[in-house]
């Protein structure tokens, strides 16, 4: 029947569904180009500054930034945010590994430019407390985090963890608007 229409010149809806499929489809493609070009950023710095805080400040005096508000000192951390739950390692390993996963099944389906940046921060910064709990001692699976930002009466943390809260908090945000990773919005 398709055929019959296309020689008599009616317009087959299956086929504008496939042409403004393949519109969008660049444009799927440079949202997921920022989603990798932003976690890759976020991957980076986070590496590069926990290589500095490794070589020049690990079993050195903390360095005071802001007075007693804010200083630079190196601790690892086996555990989640503020140490808890130093015993379960693997398991913070393999709930890293499962986020990556899921944001880049997730990719396939994104139309969204906040999106692409929310996840990216997140998957940037799995991907930096990952290495740490690969390649860190005590060994494979069970390597400590390396943390240096040390807030007066907060815990430690470091740029993957920044990078985590801002792309979770930018969900958070995008999912109060109704925004949807494919673009569409949604009032409830």
């Amino acid at each position: 029947m398709a055929e019959a229409e296309s020689v008599i010149g009616t317009p087959d809806p299956a086929g504008a569904d496939e042409a403004a499929a393949s519109a969008d489809q660049p444009r799927g493609r440079r949202r997921i180009a920022v989603l990798f070009s932003v976690a890759a950023v976020a991957y980076l710095i986070d590496l590069v500054t926990k290589m500095i805080v490794v070589a020049r400040l690990e079993h050195h005096e903390p360095i005071e930034v802001i007075g007693d508000l804010l200083r630079f000192e190196a601790v690892r951390n086996a555990g989640a945010a503020f140490g808890i739950g130093e015993a379960f390692t693997v398991i913070f390993t393999a709930i890293a590994a499962a986020v990556i996963v899921v944001i880049v099944r997730l990719a396939r389906k994104l139309y969204s430019l906040p999106w692409a940046i929310a996840l990216g921060l997140l998957l940037g910064g799995a991907l930096g407390n990952l290495t740490d709990r690969i390649f860190r001692a005590p060994g494979v699976f069970k390597g400590a985090v390396v943390d240096f930002i040390a807030p007066a009466n907060f815990a430690v943390f470091n740029l993957a963890d920044t990078a985590i809260v801002c792309g979770g908090v930018l969900i958070v945000i995008l999912s109060f608007k109704g925004l949807d990773p494919d673009g569409t919005v949604h009032k409830d």
